[in-house]
């Protein structure tokens, strides 16, 4: 699968170059963003610009893979949606669980939200006793 990733300060930004996403092309991108987690930069921002269909099998791994990246205290952020592949995220009942915004920057207040929530939820377990 032909995508793009760039790297920021806090994140990697990963967009695909299709116009269609396919359960065998998340496949093949799952091990890839997956590698990110051992990265300085372990946040994901993924920019669905591109894509205009959403397969219902490639929507649930996205799911799975954000389910992954939560439980290694990381962020996994899905932006820029078309109107089309939002609505077929919908239509098969997965886009209520994504986190998901409008925005680039929108993704990246959130990563930033999260990291916060992250440090402070680490002090907090430092301080019980």
């Amino acid at each position: 699968m032909n995508v793009k990733i760039d790297t920021r300060e806090k994140f990697h930004v990963v967009t695909p170059l299709a116009d269609t996403l396919s359960a065998n092309m998340t496949a093949e991108l799952t091990p890839r963003l997956l590698a990110l987690l051992q990265t300085p930069e372990k946040n994901v921002v993924l920019k669905m610009k591109e894509v205009t269909t959403v397969e219902p099998l490639a929507g649930e791994d996205l799911l799975k893979i954000q389910q992954q990246f939560y439980e290694n205290n990381t962020s996994f952020v899905i932006c820029e949606l078309t109107e089309k592949a939002e609505q077929l995220l919908d239509a098969s009942g997965l886009l209520e669980d994504m986190n998901h915004t409008p925005t680039e920057s929108e993704a990246w207040d959130i990563v930033q939200m999260e990291e916060i929530e992250r440090e402070m939820m680490d002090n907090w377990d430092d301080t019980e006793v």
